[in-house]
């Protein structure tokens, strides 16, 4: 009978310690921030399923999409959801990680998985500085004009008498 109230009391403790996080926000703050994993963990899993050769190559696809969009969505949750307006082709860039690892860890992949990763990628790359460009113009039209100044003052050729 004492065994049994020492572990009714261990557990009485644990339970009490799991309402006072959960009513401190805890669990909320925890839910908010990590809720990636859940995207993060099946594409890690399917690589881990692909490399102990239990699944075909083909899950390396959305495995490298799954784990572009977590990767997306953490640096989101750390910085601001603002972010996604310039890492919104993040979303064309996984699926050209998805191809490129499938072209990259089969032998057997389609001639074209590469082309169709590269141009993918290079799409995602070129939005992005699109992206960028437009959301961050100010500043690049500073640093141009800077950039121009300082050449403009370097290169100044002296006058002859």
């Amino acid at each position: 009978m004492a065994r049994n109230r020492y572990s009714i009391g261990i557990v009485l403790i644990g339970i009490a310690i799991v309402l006072l996080l959960g009513k401190l926000g805890v669990f909320a703050f925890l839910g908010k921030m990590l809720w990636p994993l859940l995207v993060l963990a099946p594409g890690l899993l399917l690589h881990f399923l692909y490399f102990g050769r239990i699944l075909p190559s083909g899950v390396l696809v959305p495995g490298g999409i799954l784990v572009t969009y977590s990767v997306m969505f953490f640096y989101c949750n750390l910085f601001g959801w603002h972010s996604m307006s310039y890492l919104w082709p993040g979303f064309l860039f996984g699926v050209a990680v998805g191809l490129y690892e499938l072209q990259l860890f089969d032998r057997n992949a389609p001639r074209g998985t590469i082309t169709a990763a590269l141009v993918i990628g290079i799409v995602a790359a070129a939005l992005f500085a699109l992206s960028l460009l437009f959301s961050l113009s100010i500043y690049v039209i500073v640093l141009l004009l800077v950039a121009i100044g300082v050449v403009m003052v370097l290169r100044r050729r002296p006058r002859s008498w």
